[in-house]
């Protein structure tokens, strides 16, 4: 991991040259760093099973990493959330300038990588795949829970696509093991967002999906329901009622969250997505024992999440 940081910031030395932009880009790699480089992992754990022999794969993790920052820096600035990382303490013009600073030297460090272009395509591809989902996302223009599904596969699907792509491209990889990996790409997206959707439910705080009335797959399940115990829930959302409301009925609001049964049908959804990757990663024809190491990288957070989750409810 150490060199997948030293690549980070030899990136801002050799693209940039203002030092105090510099610094504000330096504190942007500083907090992704405290992630512990998860997506550069995936991108080192796919290249490995897979048998690849890049000289250049720690560059290409580290342009992984640097890809979803600038993806995960866009989706702070428009939800206006997480207000304690670093793009989000200075100017909106400053951290915009922050986001194309970091797009302009991956475009850079591709080149000098000198990465064919139809992998730099595909990397375009599966990029607009995923701002095409934050769109919908963003504008909250999901109303089914399979509309949903949809949004999250292309939003936080097309980040693990990324990390598996950067890992196998250019090597000798089968078109039914492409296959599998963007399925299972698609599958542990949705088992994260899930989790982060029942997470974010039941907060109260800068990152409430109730406060911001987004439509997750619990909300949409709950307003689904025929029932005059959820008319002053789904009055909220239709806007006919103002925050002010969650302020005052916040346990009220708890309670009907709880009755509704809306975590326990995100968490049958979820199952139903991580045995599918399950049954996805046992066809995978891949080497040991990077296969379990890429398993342990991509489901490690899962479980983390689902303790995560269970404390907050209760």
């Amino acid at each position: 991991m150490e060199d997948i940081g030293r690549h980070l910031y030899r990136m801002i030395d050799t693209y940039m040259y203002d030092e105090d932009f510099k610094s504000l880009l330096i504190a942007c790699l500083a907090d992704q760093e405290s992630s512990s480089h998860a997506w550069s992992k995936i991108t080192l754990s796919t290249h490995a099973m897979l048998g690849g022999v890049s000289p250049y794969i720690y560059r290409r993790a580290a342009l992984t990493e640097l890809l979803v920052l600038i993806l995960d820096m866009v989706d702070d600035l428009q939800d206006q959330d997480s207000v304690s990382k670093p793009w989000m303490q200075v100017p909106l013009a400053s951290a915009l300038n922050a986001v194309l600073a970091f797009m302009a030297g991956a475009i850079a460090e591709l080149g000098e990588l000198g990465i064919r272009d139809h992998i730099m395509a595909e990397v375009g591809k599966i990029l607009a795949r995923s701002v095409c989902g934050q769109h919908k996302d963003v504008v909250n223009s999901v109303n089914t829970p399979d509309e949903y599904l949809i949004m999250t596969q292309e939003k936080s699907g097309s980040l693990f696509r990324l990390a598996c792509y950067m890992g196998y491209a250019g090597e000798s990889c089968s078109p039914e093991n492409v296959e599998r990996l963007h399925q299972l790409a698609d599958c542990l997206g949705l088992i994260h967002q899930i989790q982060n959707d029942m997470r974010d439910l039941v907060r109260f705080d800068e990152k409430s999906d109730l406060l911001a009335r987004k439509k997750t797959l619990p909300i949409l399940y709950l307003l689904s329901i025929e029932d005059e115990a959820f008319a002053q829930l789904k009055a909220y959302y239709a806007g006919e009622l103002s925050a002010e409301f969650l302020g005052r009925e916040r346990e009220a609001v708890l309670q009907i969250i709880h009755d509704s049964g809306c975590l326990e049908y995100a968490r049958i959804v979820q199952s139903v997505c991580v045995q599918k990757a399950e049954e996805i990663y046992q066809e995978l024809d891949a080497q040991s024992p990077w296969k379990e190491r890429f398993r342990q990288i991509a489901w490690g957070d899962y479980a983390a999440s689902v303790e995560e989750t269970a404390q907050v409810e209760s």
